[in-house]
């Protein structure tokens, strides 16, 4: 499995031809603690940079932006009945949905962990 990251703070862990995705820990630390989440339904198809889910914190709405385009295939239920697993576990249990890809090139201008280390340092 591959860990890739967005520049606007998603994480995607793919597994062959389907993506599971979130934010990262950073990206939860920026918003405090979280509320709410809307997560998209399965079946939904999304396109790359797409509007996917929102995210409620104490402080602010956010939008998380689908890293790239596919169908939905599954959304966490764990994480809408308890978003604070965002704050607890944003890069484990707080995954928010799973994509199959449609186009494997889109992950070409993702971020590695590394890159991403130095771009939020």
């Amino acid at each position: 499995m591959t860990t890739l990251f967005t520049s606007d703070h998603e994480w995607l862990q793919i597994d062959g031809d389907t993506a599971t995705i979130g934010i990262t820990d950073f990206a939860q630390n920026q918003l405090g603690d979280v509320v709410f989440v809307e997560l998209p339904k399965a079946g939904r198809t999304l396109k790359k940079a797409e509007t996917a889910a929102t995210v409620e914190s104490v402080k602010a709405a956010s939008d998380v932006y689908a890293p790239v385009s596919g169908e939905v295939i599954e959304s966490n239920d764990a994480l809408a009945a308890d978003p604070s697993l965002i704050n607890s576990d944003p890069q484990g249990k707080a995954w928010f949905f799973k994509l199959k890809l449609a186009d494997k090139s889109e992950l070409d201008g993702l971020m590695d962990e590394a890159a991403y280390k130095a771009q939020t340092e």
